[in-house]
């Protein structure tokens, strides 16, 4: 199955080939399940005569924008791939390593653009997973719209972990510092502490302390818990 590396090349190809040229001729397979029951020639009507202006894609997306709407958006599927004459495409490994040799055009094309330099760009996809789709505004329509941010180019900033929103509030998390041994199948350390009383309030204080420092909590309350674990050494404690 192509992955982002491989779309990612898609698109470098497609750019290298289709960039600032005039589509001069369009052939569709009549393949209702790639081109989602569009007619070929409602495809051809949609390409014909237009100037790619840009290739774009979010994610396992792509698209060519061209001087008029709608755009060709385009989605791999399980075995699609872009293919031009002379040029190489991403292979995958799941392709096997039979030789396709220089046949052209290739096996299992579904859509073939030609330019006004002579030069070609084909869609193909042997397992009719892929879709071709007429989009207005592909970011705005799904199901591009429906996805995330870009792994490749839209990864966010790293959230600090102390500003992630509390998946539980301060009394819960004391209740499960201090019950931690109900919370488990074998019986260790922590629930011999318990049974001999040695597992009390200020050892819950400390333990929560030291969570709130390795948050990013800043070692003022981590310094507190501390403290008061120091302090309840020199409690009385069970043997």
């Amino acid at each position: 199955m192509p992955e982002l590396p491989e779309v990612e090349a898609a698109r470098v190809l497609a750019r290298r080939v289709a960039l600032g040229r005039r589509i001069t001729r369009v052939w569709c397979a009549g393949d209702p399940i790639v081109f989602e029951a569009r007619r070929p020639t409602q495809v051809r009507r949609a390409l014909l005569g237009r100037r790619v202006r840009g290739v774009g894609r979010h994610g396992k997306h792509l698209w060519l924008e061209l001087d008029r709407r709608p755009w060709p958006c385009f989605h791999f599927g399980m075995a699609g791939g872009f293919r031009a004459p002379r040029a190489r495409g991403a292979r995958l490994v799941a392709s096997g390593k039979r030789d396709t040799g220089d046949a052209w055009p290739p096996r299992f094309a579904k859509l073939r653009l030609t330019f006004d330099d002579g030069g070609e760009l084909v869609m193909t996809d042997a397992r009719r997973l892929g879709r071709i789709r007429l989009r207005a505004d592909p970011r705005a329509e799904p199901p591009v719209s429906e996805l995330g941010f870009d792994a490749l180019l839209g990864l966010p900033a790293p959230a600090r972990f102390a500003d992630l929103p509390a998946p539980v509030d301060e009394a819960q998390a004391r209740w499960a510092v201090a019950n931690c041994a109900l919370q488990r199948r074998r019986f260790g350390v922590a629930d011999l502490a318990m049974l001999l009383g040695a597992w009390e309030d200020d050892d819950v204080d400390a333990v929560l302390a030291a969570a709130e420092q390795a948050a990013g909590g800043g070692p003022e309350a981590a310094g507190g818990g501390r403290a008061a674990g120091r302090a309840g050494d020199d409690g009385a404690r069970a043997p």
